[in-house]
């Protein structure tokens, strides 16, 4: 029994089925780019992360008024 119920000659065919609808080629390219867009977005992830220099990020639930959202510290007023 392979993957929830499907065996792996279930597997084997719908592979076979795949390379003869879209070709070796096209899986081929169609897997570079998938493995590249994984790549960015990790890059991407990981340049985003803890680099020393970096401003520390204002939480939201702060009591400081954001440079962002002037109008916090008004409704702060009008509610207290």
């Amino acid at each position: 029994m392979g993957l929830g119920g499907i065996s792996i000659w279930q597997l084997a065919i719908v592979l076979v089925i795949v390379v003869l609808i879209f070709g070796t080629k096209r899986l081929k390219s169609i897997g570079s780019d998938l493995g590249g867009a994984i790549k960015g977005f990790k890059k991407s992830m990981d340049d985003g992360e803890g680099k020393p220099g970096d401003e520390p990020q204002k939480r939201l639930d702060s009591d400081e008024p954001d440079a962002e959202f002037p109008e916090r510290k008004k409704d702060k007023s009008r509610s207290a």
